[in-house]
């Protein structure tokens, strides 16, 4: 028994370091977010953290308007995530448990989007949101995002393996198909939803480079823009603020991880715990 537990140091020690590894960079960005912009390159580096994250946010504010931003970003994460979870488990749905035709081929087109990437429809997004007279609006951030080919793609997948007994049940008992959706489907599709919804919110709440493209007031901007427009050459570069503003933008992820975090590890187990 003791050589079985000297057998699994190794192992043990080698995981240690892996996420000793990983966290090390984000305990640095935690770290130098409390420090003054000249303290930041300092070698060797300082390891505790400082004094200054107070003074940092404070410049944020003056120089982005840091609330304002950071409400953006929460209204347009937060809207999109809402809309593409609905859209998702709506059109999830019904290729999932619907018989009509050109179904099949409906669907290969969906999954044929997976492999374009997101710079080649650029153009033309910004093409339409021309000529809608969207740009520089909350519209035109959220429209884009309300249907994510890989959320259909998952939720199609997980309710494939919905027994339909179940859903006949309830509609033998009177119930709509909305409420067979939202009363029967929805209470069983719990933990995918919170994990499909942690990966739509991290998807929304980092999209940089289509807001850069559609937004032309700074009063709009998102958190990852308005941290861009800091950068300059190092002389005037306030790397303390940008790193106390990219720490910040964590915080947001973390709890929301932690809110779901029992139905999110639930949705991806339940794969592994099938047949």
């Amino acid at each position: 028994m003791n050589l079985k537990k000297l057998r699994g140091w190794p192992l043990t020690f080698f995981l240690a370091g892996v996420t000793g590894l990983s966290i090390a960079p984000f305990y640095w960005l935690v770290v130098s977010a409390t420090r003054k912009d000249t303290e930041v390159f300092d070698w060797p580096p300082k390891l505790l953290p400082g004094g200054s994250l107070g003074e940092n946010l404070s410049h944020l504010e003056q120089k982005i308007g840091l609330l304002r931003v950071v409400g953006n970003s929460l209204l347009v994460a937060g809207v999109q995530t809402l809309g593409a979870l609905v859209v998702a488990l709506l059109a999830g749905y019904a290729f999932a448990k619907f018989r009509f035709r050109g179904r099949t081929l409906l669907f290969a087109l969906l999954l044929s989007t997976l492999v374009v990437p997101e710079q080649v429809v650029l153009v033309p997004l910004f093409k339409m949101m021309t000529d809608f007279g969207l740009l520089d609006t909350y519209q035109a951030l959220i429209l884009p995002g309300l249907c994510v080919p890989f959320a259909i793609f998952l939720m199609r997948q997980s309710l494939s393996s919905l027994p339909d007994e179940l859903l006949d049940a309830a509609r033998v008992d009177g119930a709509g198909e909305l409420r067979v959706l939202f009363s029967v489907v929805v209470p069983v599709m719990r933990p995918v939803l919170a994990a499909l919804s942690i990966f739509l919110f991290l998807g929304s709440w980092n999209q940089f480079v289509w807001p850069l493209i559609a937004l032309r007031s700074p009063e709009m901007h998102t958190l990852p823009v308005a941290l861009a427009t800091l950068h300059g050459n190092k002389s005037n570069t306030d790397y303390g603020a940008i790193l106390s503003g990219t720490a910040l933008s964590t915080l947001p992820m973390m709890v929301l991880f932690l809110v779901l975090q029992r139905q999110f590890i639930s949705g991806l187990l339940a794969g592994a715990t099938k047949g």
